[in-house]
């Protein structure tokens, strides 16, 4: 993917080891990947390669024969790489259905990239759903070396407070290790002080623990936006904290764990 272009929409090789460079990984992922576009599988493959590089989110490039060319037109916008040369966009089209530059492919190979010749790339939003075997996958291709998800179940008593009154208390949380982030701390639906929450509309969705609901605190006729959230139907790594609910450190008052007072984390979910 073009470097500058990342932040708009972030979606049997004979390849024997993985192709390493100063900045590219490339590989043969070992996963059967799909990409559902207007009810049709518009990508297949059972041999797809993995892109990871520097700085850069996973990517997944299908090899053209697994994919539906039929439904694929080039769009005849180029945009250049830095690192891996100029990039062809395509439209997909099924129906009366368009997603525009919702595709790319590199045409030529550039000395010390990867060579992703005869294969193609598709911006994760712009399609319906992601499988990954036989399972739904969230927000992006997973990093098989990096994340690491493990909810373990724990007896510590974790409260919650916020705009003086106490959201939550449990002495039998879910603790979620994730790597790279703050410990999160899901506490069952029967611990929620639930009269004080009220559904939001805000949705995210994560490649690893997959698609979070949102609640917001309504506090003395005052609300929190978004202060807690839900896997109602987590992915597999994830399965021991479905349904129960997380509160950000990084939104509400405090977060009591056996009487200390967790830190408040800087983290894209901060309060700007």
């Amino acid at each position: 993917m073009p470097d500058h272009l990342e932040d708009r929409k972030l979606g049997m090789m004979p390849v024997a080891i993985p192709t390493l460079t100063p900045r590219f990984w490339l590989e043969r992922s070992p996963r059967w990947v799909r990409a559902v576009f207007d009810g049709v599988t518009i990508a297949d493959s059972k041999r797809v390669m993995l892109l990871r590089e520097v700085g850069r989110l996973p990517v997944y490039y299908f090899p053209l024969a697994d994919v539906r060319v039929d439904l694929l037109e080039r769009s005849g916008l180029t945009m250049p790489s830095e690192y891996k040369g100029d990039a062809s966009y395509w439209n997909v089209r099924h129906g009366d259905r368009l997603a525009e530059n919702a595709a790319w492919s590199y045409d030529a190979a550039v000395e010390g990239a990867p060579d992703l010749r005869g294969h193609i790339a598709f911006y994760w939003k712009e399609m319906d759903a992601w499988y990954e075997e036989d399972e739904r996958a969230f927000a992006h291709a997973r990093d098989p070396y990096k994340m690491g998800v493990d909810a373990r179940r724990s007896v510590r008593h974790v409260r919650v407070e916020h705009a003086g009154v106490m959201l939550a208390e449990t002495r039998r949380p879910f603790l979620l290790f994730e790597t790279g982030l703050p410990v999160r701390y899901y506490i069952p639906a029967e611990d929620v002080r639930m009269d004080l929450l009220a559904p939001s509309p805000t949705i995210t969705q994560c490649a690893y623990k997959g698609q979070a609901s949102y609640w917001s605190a309504r506090i003395a006729g005052q609300e929190s936006a978004d202060v807690a959230w839900t896997y109602r139907e987590p992915l597999v790594v994830a399965t021991p904290v479905a349904g129960a609910i997380a509160f950000f450190q990084e939104r509400v008052d405090a977060i009591f764990v056996d009487g200390e007072q967790v830190e408040r984390p800087a983290t894209q979910w901060s309060r700007r």
